[in-house]
């Protein structure tokens, strides 16, 4: 259908002006204040926010294999609810997508039952082990937005200078979880304080930015282009920022909980563990002027669901990952816009902009571009509550904080989702 939505302060690529917008089959067609109204539908939304629909690279919709956690339907609705117009979804799956066969499997699901726009990953290597052989690029490349293991590391120099090498050939990312197993020793919470005071294992920082450190020498030599999932370390924004000024294709994501949380905020509840871990207060600082001066490109949320029993066991014996999709906006509205941290049009670029530059990823709200679209509510004012969440997975640290900012209406490929 058509549309017009009126009286809203529009993101125009730098700041926010106060324009009508006009939705013609399903493309956006016009932006100019006072459209005058003989459509049949018009929308209202004055000293409403209108931007381009959130983009998150990093989710896991845990289908097919573990439906039990997420579905493809379940986890695009969240994502809809939440003003993300398109997610891109990790290969942590059962089958993995390895193979052309195996992809269309969870294909065939999205094709039925998404929401909005879900743009899968391929593993990188066979079974998603993090070791063994490659997939076939050639075969996969055109089918997915990017080849990833992520939950686990590439853990040989070898295989991942290979199958960068295919990446640079097929000119495909290569999205990088980045783990040493063998810096892991039984770890499940940052190796720092609280893991010391309270008798835990801990999981050094090292353990992230020594593969970073391989893998940036490997991009450099190889010239591929490489993305960093979930960086957590201050040790990890150093090297990519020396990285980026050396010319190296590199960019890099982090996640909501990593810029607001840290391991003073920990408590024995399984909603606190997540890999990476929460680390120290130190490396939430460097992780905020990683986003501030462009070393991090892109907040993704890592949505990690789990059932309620996989996440009751405390730190020690509860599975990795929250749920972030529900919350990511409102969280980093409250926690560093509002408190002057960084700009409204910063956050924008960080979750909607960047993230379809950097993949590739069409529309959003710019005249004849397909209307991904995302309405704000920024005075709503309202206390998290997971019960009411859309996902399956209700874990999150986040649970009974106070914020601000709610989506109230997300349009996709033109239509109101």
């Amino acid at each position: 259908m058509d549309l017009l939505l009126t009286g809203g302060m529009v993101y125009n690529g730098k700041n926010f002006s106060k324009s009508d917008i006009f939705i013609q089959g399903g493309i956006v067609s016009i932006i100019e204040p006072h459209i005058s109204s003989h459509f049949t539908k018009a929308l209202e939304f004055n000293n409403l926010y209108i931007i381009p629909g959130f983009v998150d690279v990093h989710v896991h919709l845990r289908e097919p294999g573990f439906s039990y956690k997420e579905t493809i339907k379940s986890g695009t609705t969240a994502a809809a609810s939440a003003g993300y117009t398109a997610v891109c979804s990790m290969p942590n799956l059962n089958p993995p997508p390895d193979s052309i066969e195996n992809l269309k499997l969870k294909t065939d699901i999205i094709e039925h039952d998404a929401k909005i726009r879900v743009f899968p990953y391929a593993s990188i290597t066979k079974g998603q082990k993090g070791e063994g052989e490659l997939v076939d690029f050639a075969a996969l490349k055109d089918k997915v937005i990017a080849f990833s293991d992520d939950g686990r590391g590439v853990q040989s120099d070898d295989l991942m200078e290979k199958a960068m090498e295919q990446a640079v050939k097929y000119n495909c990312i290569i999205a990088a979880h980045c783990e040493d197993n063998s810096l892991i020793c039984g770890g499940y919470i940052h190796d720092g304080k609280y893991a010391k005071e309270h008798g835990h294992k801990g999981i050094c920082s090292a353990s992230e930015y020594k593969q970073i450190e391989r893998d940036l020498i490997l991009a450099k030599r190889t010239g591929c282009r490489y993305h960093i999932c979930h960086v957590s370390a201050k040790e990890s924004i150093e090297l990519i920022r020396k990285a980026k000024a050396e010319g190296v294709r590199v960019t890099a994501e982090t996640a909501p909980h990593y810029l607001v949380l840290c391991e003073d905020n920990l408590q024995e509840d399984g909603r606190y563990k997540m890999n990476p871990p929460l680390r120290t207060a130190e490396d939430k600082k460097a992780l905020v002027e990683g986003i501030k001066d462009g070393t991090i490109d892109i907040i993704a949320t890592d949505h990690a669901p789990h059932s309620a029993e996989e996440k009751s066991k405390g730190l020690a014996g509860s599975m990795m990952g929250v749920v972030g999709l529900e919350t990511a906006f409102p969280i980093l509205y409250t926690n560093l816009v509002k408190k002057g941290v960084i700009t409204l049009e910063k956050l924008i670029e960080l979750m909607c902009i960047n993230p379809r530059k950097i993949f590739g990823i069409d529309g959003g709200l710019e005249v004849g571009k397909s209307a991904d679209i995302a309405i704000l509510d920024l005075d709503r004012k309202y206390k998290i509550n997971s019960s009411d969440f859309l996902s399956m997975g209700k874990s999150s640290p986040f649970d009974g904080m106070e914020v601000s900012g709610k989506n109230i209406m997300t349009i996709c490929n033109g239509g109101i989702v």
